[in-house]
């Protein structure tokens, strides 16, 4: 697999974040981080992207707004894929737009961020917050883009 180094070292990276809070735009291993801001220390951190300037985000921007700001930031560095490898970016449509994302381990295993839980490694198939979209009524799960970075393309 090309790049194999650079996605090991994005997922040795993303394991050392594991445990750490969850932290509405922090950006601290150990102390708080959310699934935006751990995306951008994981990959700036294993060297693979020059650590990004996050503009100010309020806390439940993707209930009030459809503009795809998370997607727009992800796109600036990555494309979307249709087939997932390890050290790509899955990203959910969670309220109005595409606003969570997690690094994936090896499908369906990912790290990511949540309010309430911090950093942790899950399985999709087992994530009720990811399975479920409350925003739309009837869904089986919320949608779900996967993307890579643009050098790996």
């Amino acid at each position: 697999m090309q790049y194999a180094a650079e996605r090991a070292a994005v997922i040795a990276e993303a394991k050392t974040w594991v445990g750490t809070p969850y932290h509405h735009a922090g950006q601290v291993k150990g102390a708080g981080v959310d699934c935006l801001t751990l995306l951008a220390c994981v990959y700036a951190n294993a060297g693979v992207i020059d650590r990004p300037t996050i503009p100010y985000y309020t806390r439940d921007w993707y209930l009030h707004r459809e503009e795809e700001l998370y997607l727009g930031g992800v796109m600036q560095f990555c494309d979307q894929v249709e087939e997932l490898l390890p050290a790509d970016i899955a990203v959910w449509k969670i309220g109005r737009c595409y606003s969570h994302g997690a690094i994936v381990v090896d499908w369906p295993l990912i790290i990511h961020a949540h309010v309430g839980r911090g950093t942790y490694l899950e399985n999709v198939d087992q994530a009720p917050n990811l399975t479920q979209n409350r925003a739309i009524a009837g869904s089986v799960g919320a949608p779900v883009k996967f993307f890579r970075l643009k050098r790996w393309m």
